[in-house]
């Protein structure tokens, strides 16, 4: 608002609006641009308003349903209307004043009504709930509420660090169920693929002794059609031995230092060739008997 201004002429800015009085009357409302006046008869601009969007933040400290104190702020957009500057000019001594006070009373009637969770999902409520109160009382006196923004809610600290552990917790929770299923898809997987192995081995290790034994049986066959006199049993015995000495032969030619103590003799040999062929006879049974 401004002084009141006495004089010949006066111009009323762009966005502004003039309330001109006569002998300390209100006479009539003044539009941008010059205007004339005549100081003989009374006649003067009293103020000139600014019909701009004016902004008010208004901090307000309550609490919520559950006991827990927070301080809300409230930012007002508000203007004077231009049809009713007189009202605004004569009736509110200091707009800012009333309009913080129906905030307080509005959300403090209000928010102690929601809980914390519920104010920070329905703060809009809120914001709402005032700008209807603040259109019906500031209109009649000239004010308009264009908007208002609930701009931030903040709890006690305490509070704060409270709701941020129970969230800590919360994920940490949730990253503990996922990291074991992780774990078990792939102590599965890990146990899938052993059995696989296995199964693979047991594969590779009986086609390895069914090829060696059809091959000794080709061997002992040719071996007793070429050399007459022979039996199946001695062929046999010859094999077992030159195997063995094969064998004996590699491991004095491995490079690992380690040392194998064998039996080693002409009857230990025999006891060797015994015990290889029986092996190999029960294999051959349990292998027909499997096929059965």
């Amino acid at each position: 608002m401004g002084n009141t201004c006495c004089g010949l002429c006066a111009c009323v800015d762009q966005a502004s609006i003039g309330v001109v009085e006569r002998w300390g009357r209100f006479e009539k409302l003044a539009e941008p641009g010059l205007h004339l006046f005549n100081p003989f008869a009374g006649q003067c601009l009293a103020a000139v308003l600014s019909t701009r969007i004016s902004s008010l933040d208004v901090r307000i400290e309550t609490k919520t349903k559950d006991n827990v104190f927070v301080q809300l702020v409230c930012s007002i957009q508000y203007r004077v209307m231009k049809q009713h500057a007189d009202d605004a000019f004569y009736e509110l001594q200091n707009p800012k004043e009333q309009i913080q006070a129906y905030v307080f009373d509005v959300v403090r009637a209000v928010v102690p009504r929601m809980n914390l969770d519920e104010l920070f999902e329905q703060k809009g409520e809120v914001a709402k709930a005032v700008l209807e109160e603040l259109e019906k009382v500031m209109g009649e006196y000239g004010y308009s509420i264009e908007h208002i923004l609930m701009v931030d809610i903040i709890p006690d600290a305490a509070v704060r660090k409270a709701m941020n552990e129970i969230n800590a917790a919360q994920r940490l929770q949730l990253a503990s169920v996922y990291k074991g299923e992780a774990e078990k898809v792939l102590q599965v997987k890990r146990a899938e693929a052993e059995a696989e192995s296995k199964y693979l081995g047991g594969l590779g290790v009986a086609r390895q002794r069914q090829a060696i034994t059809d091959g000794m049986r080709e061997n002992i066959l040719n071996f007793s059609d070429k050399v007459e006199g022979t039996s199946a049993k001695e062929v046999m015995d010859l094999i077992m031995i030159t195997h063995y000495f094969d064998t004996i032969k590699d491991l004095g030619n491995s490079s690992k230092n380690t040392t194998v103590f064998i039996p080693h003799g002409p009857g230990h040999v025999r006891d060797i060739t015994e015990q290889i062929r029986n092996g190999l006879m029960e294999a051959s049974s349990a292998g027909v008997n499997i096929a059965e």
